[in-house]
């Protein structure tokens, strides 16, 4: 999804609209179930990888990470991007 995109969803939204990442996954590849795990979004990351992707149809391109999760694990995930190269 592209940025603009997103804003053009978001734009139908009231602005008070509380927005949630919504990960959904199946619980076993042999059964129908699926699981849903929601979460607030606690902030946005621009990011590009050090290496082109092969297989992506926009190599080198920056992506921007909606970041959300439980709390200890966004911010042990916030804490090890900060650090500087060893």
């Amino acid at each position: 999804m592209r940025v603009h995109e997103l804003i053009d969803i978001l734009s139908d939204q009231p602005p008070d609209t509380e927005v949630e990442i919504a990960i959904v996954a199946p619980v076993d590849p042999d059964k129908e179930d699926i699981t849903v795990d929601r979460f607030f979004v606690d902030g946005v990351l621009p990011w590009q990888d050090a290496e082109d992707d092969e297989d992506s149809e926009h190599p080198g391109e920056l992506t921007v990470w909606l970041v959300g999760g439980e709390e200890p694990d966004v911010n042990a995930f916030l804490d090890a991007i900060e650090q500087p190269d060893a």
